[in-house]
């Protein structure tokens, strides 16, 4: 059974592969241009794996930045992580605690937002684990092949690789609400609150409280009942 489910899993994160590859290489191009090597490239997506704060952290160093100012603001930035994680955990099934938590290392935006979105029968440790190993893979390919490659590639196409990430969370995200009108205003909601906070504070801040506020208007606003029948539809 658990070998069905990691199956499954990996069937469903095969989509991050065209995300994730050419964020992945735009990312190793903006850390080449900031100085690091090869090596310490791939180190950062091996062991970090975290593609916004990755380019953050890259882009801070490359202006100068102290470390502690890039710890905090990467910290800021994936605050956020705290949230998701949390969500994954709640839906997991009764899996023993150390997995779940060696499983939080690949909690990102995509695998999220593909994990809470699936059927209750889906939600174990095994599938998200198998979500998890495609992206990490995909993400990690895409570093290797921008770090050979950023001599070569002009600019025009680095900068243009970096709207991957947005295009592929959009594309995840809209199948999944497109037939529940309660999670699709939510998730404009957010978009929109995010936005307004984004003239107001921080954009990392923004991101943070848009979030949590709008998570907690959606305790209210999306009923369980809406989920569950989503969840019908898939099996259907």
């Amino acid at each position: 059974m658990a070998s069905k489910q990691f199956k499954n899993g990996l069937i469903a994160g095969l989509p991050v592969l065209f995300g994730y590859i050419p964020v992945g290489i735009a990312f190793a191009i903006l850390a080449h241009q900031a100085g690091f090597n090869l090596w310490e490239t791939c180190s950062f997506s091996i062991f970090v794996f975290a593609g916004a704060s990755q380019m953050m952290a890259a882009g801070m160093y490359a202006q100068g930045a102290g470390i502690a100012a890039i710890i905090i603001a990467t910290f800021i930035l994936n605050l956020r992580h705290i949230i998701m994680s949390a969500c994954v955990l709640n839906r997991m099934d009764d899996a023993p605690l150390w997995k779940k938590a060696l499983a939080m290392f690949g909690t990102t935006d995509e695998s999220f937002a593909l994990f809470t979105t699936e059927k209750k029968e889906n939600c174990t440790v095994a599938f998200f684990a198998g979500v998890v190993l495609i992206t990490y893979l995909s993400w990690n390919v895409g570093t290797l092949l921008g770090a050979i490659l950023s001599d070569f590639l002009p600019d025009i196409i680095t900068a243009s690789l970096g709207i991957a990430l947005y295009a592929l969370f959009i594309s995840l995200l809209v199948p999944k609400i497109s037939g529940n009108l309660r999670l699709t205003a939510l998730a404009v909601l957010t978009g929109l609150c995010n936005m307004l906070l984004c003239h107001i504070i921080d954009s990392s801040w923004a991101l943070i409280v848009s979030t949590l506020l709008c998570a907690f208007i959606g305790i209210f606003f999306v009923r369980a009942e809406d989920l569950r029948e989503e969840a019908h539809k898939d099996e259907t």
